[in-house]
């Protein structure tokens, strides 16, 4: 089984964020970045299924020379190999487009991503990519095991969950559930100095272009000071949420 890894280069959600040429674009001067943790959960099962069942184990991220951290730090996990797209991510379709012809040329038959990017919420990704691939998908997945060309997997649904069955070639959008959070892997030295060996590859794109493009970001709101009401003082919270919050 060849397994392909999606991975987002996103801001570590501790860091501050700014906007710069007129809240147009984002201001990644002194921003941390990290593997997009909903890539994190797919890379780590990813992994159960190289140690389990002897599958190759490949992550692509599209992006420029600054990715190649986040990159390195997938091969340390315990990834095989890593492949670049040597160009900006701009949209979900022009993303999905590069991505596809890395899968159409590797063979994968396997493709496993997180639903989303912490970074901009779209969650287009994984399903254009099914759509331009013609791959089964499966979206918000909390579970899944293969045997063969056969995989099983569970998706969160309003009250619930789903079990399907598709045979491969598939495309799964994870989340929390596909593994948990304390089955998360931390690069160890030895896998931090394996990584400095192992293959990362760069391709150029196709110069697929983008359908969208930002016209402005905004921060939202700071958050008020709390005001502290005593427990027997009913009228002064009666009268702040009537004439502050507004909600009765």
């Amino acid at each position: 089984m060849k397994i392909l890894v999606c991975i987002s280069h996103v801001p570590d959600t501790t860091s501050k964020i700014n906007f710069t040429e007129n809240d147009s674009k984002f201001d990644s001067n002194g921003v941390q970045y990290v593997i997009n943790p909903y890539d994190e959960f797919a890379l780590t099962r990813a992994m159960w299924f190289k140690e389990k069942q002897g599958a190759t184990v490949t992550v692509v991220n599209v992006g420029t020379i600054a990715t190649e951290p986040t990159l390195r730090k997938a091969l340390a996990i315990g990834a095989d190999d890593a492949i670049r797209v040597n160009t900006e991510a701009t949209d979900g379709l022009s993303v999905a487009k590069e991505l596809a012809e890395v899968v159409k040329n590797g063979g994968y038959n396997l493709v496993l991503a997180g639903k989303e990017s912490i970074d901009y919420n779209g969650g287009m990704v994984p399903g254009m990519l099914a759509a331009l691939l013609d791959y089964s998908f499966v979206n918000a997945c909390i579970g899944l095991e293969v045997e063969g060309e056969k995989a099983t997997i569970s998706r969160e649904i309003d009250g619930g969950k789903e079990i399907l069955s598709s045979n491969l070639p598939l495309i799964i959008a994870g989340q929390k559930g596909l593994v948990e959070e304390k089955d998360l892997r931390i690069p160890n030295m030895r896998g931090i100095m394996m990584a400095r060996k192992k293959p990362l590859n760069i391709v150029e794109p196709i110069n697929s272009s983008a359908a969208t493009e930002i016209a402005s970001f905004e921060k939202q709101d700071a958050k008020s000071a709390c005001k502290i009401v005593a427990a027997d003082n009913v009228d002064e919270l009666i009268s702040l949420l009537h004439n502050e919050a507004k909600v009765i």
